[in-house]
This record gives structure tokens, sequence and C-alpha cells, in this order.
């Protein structure tokens, strides 16, 4: 499972990947987790399974190798532990879940204002 205080601090780490699994219509209402990319999660397999070039064109970002951390979120962590659970079925070995996702980091970003 990611923190979040290891979510707060991917954009220092820009070979780890948070992927929100959220669709688009929520991020719009909500926000977005800093240097996160978006892939819904019913579009997740297909994503990971695309080749580099493809996927560098459709997310703006290298594809990640199997062996990067990518961390995924959503609103309150059970669309993440899928995300993580397939992305390990498809051979990222360090693929993990924020379980406080949007929830959490909503909550603790207005706790620091």
């Amino acid at each position: 499972m990611a923190t979040y205080e290891e979510v707060k601090d991917i954009p220092n780490h820009p070979d780890k990947y948070l992927v929100d699994v959220r669709s688009p219509s929520e991020l719009e209402e909500t926000g977005v987790l800093p240097a996160s990319i978006n892939i819904p999660l019913a579009a997740l397999e297909k994503a990971l399974n695309l080749p580099e070039e493809e996927f560098t064109k459709a997310y703006g970002r290298d594809k990640p190798a199997k062996e990067a951390v990518v961390i995924f979120s959503c609103k309150a962590g059970g669309r993440a532990a899928r995300a993580a659970n397939s992305a390990r079925t498809l051979g990222f070995v360090n693929a993990k879940a924020y379980s406080g996702s949007w929830t959490e980091w909503q909550e603790k970003q207005s706790q620091n204002v």
C-alpha cells in the first residue's frame, strides 16, 4: 500500500508513476492529484498492454517498465486496489494502491492550508 506521504512526494520522483483510475468527469468534479496520469479503470488493462509509443502518445508519459513503482488512486481506495491487482497480474511487480486515495488526499491537504 502506498501512503499519503509517498503520493505527496511523487513529483520529486519522475521514475515513479501515479495513476488515477477515476473517470474524467470525477476528476472535473474534484480535482487531480499532482503528477498523476488518468487512466480510467475500465481502460487500464488495455492501456498497460499498449506498445510504448502508443502509451506515450495517449498519456503524455513513457510507459512504465514492469519493475517501476506504479501507484494507483481513485476516490476511496476500492478501484485503486483492483487496479493494482490487475497491474500485478500483467507483470507490474511494484504496483500498489493508495488506499486513502482522493478522500484522504483532500482531507490532509485541507489540514495543511
